[in-house]
């Protein structure tokens, strides 16, 4: 199994084949519009300018499990960041990514790379939150918050995650590295 082997669904509800991004570089990120990680988009879109044209891909699977911070339609979610943040990279329906219904892609990522932590004040914030809602949340895979990102080489392979704490900047000079 691989990454190319999973088709999702983009936000106006047609299939999409990861296939369809063999030989980028892909960040796979969960997101939400209400979140304290929101600003985020900025640093994405920022990456996606930078790097869109020699490689990198950015796929946005808003996701409302932390929080109900991402409550809206997938087209109302999609005019937000457009609006706010002036984001041009693709978005895809909203899914979830762990329990039940979670999405097989988010599974396999899942897999493919585990929890490794938090980083800084954010993280010390936001741990008491994560371990209320799961008090094995170190011990597990599951994705703990939104802004959660999957780095994944031109060859397919998931090579790194980072948590909601990570901002995208910090993840710069490893996309840089995987674009050769």
């Amino acid at each position: 199994m691989s990454i190319y082997d999973f088709t999702v669904k983009n936000r106006k509800g047609e299939d999409v084949s990861l296939a369809d991004f063999k030989g980028k570089v892909l960040l796979i990120v969960n997101t939400a519009t209400g979140c304290g990680f929101t600003p985020q988009y900025e640093g994405l879109e920022n990456l996606y300018k930078k790097y869109h044209e020699k490689g990198l891909e950015i796929l946005d699977f808003p996701c409302n499990q932390f929080g109900n911070q991402a409550p809206g339609s997938d087209d109302e979610i999609h005019e937000f960041c457009t609006l706010k943040y002036k984001t041009s990279f693709d978005q895809f329906a909203k899914i979830d990514v762990n329990g039940e219904n979670e999405s097989p892609l988010y599974k396999y990522l899942k897999e493919q790379q585990g929890f490794k932590g938090f980083d800084g004040l954010k993280g010390k914030i936001l741990i008491p939150i994560v371990k209320a809602m799961d008090s094995d949340y170190k011990n597990n895979s599951n994705i703990k918050w939104n802004f959660s990102k999957f780095l994944v080489d031109r060859d397919g392979n998931v090579v790194e995650r980072y948590e909601s704490t990570i901002e995208p900047k910090k993840i710069e000079d490893r996309i840089v590295e995987l674009l050769g």
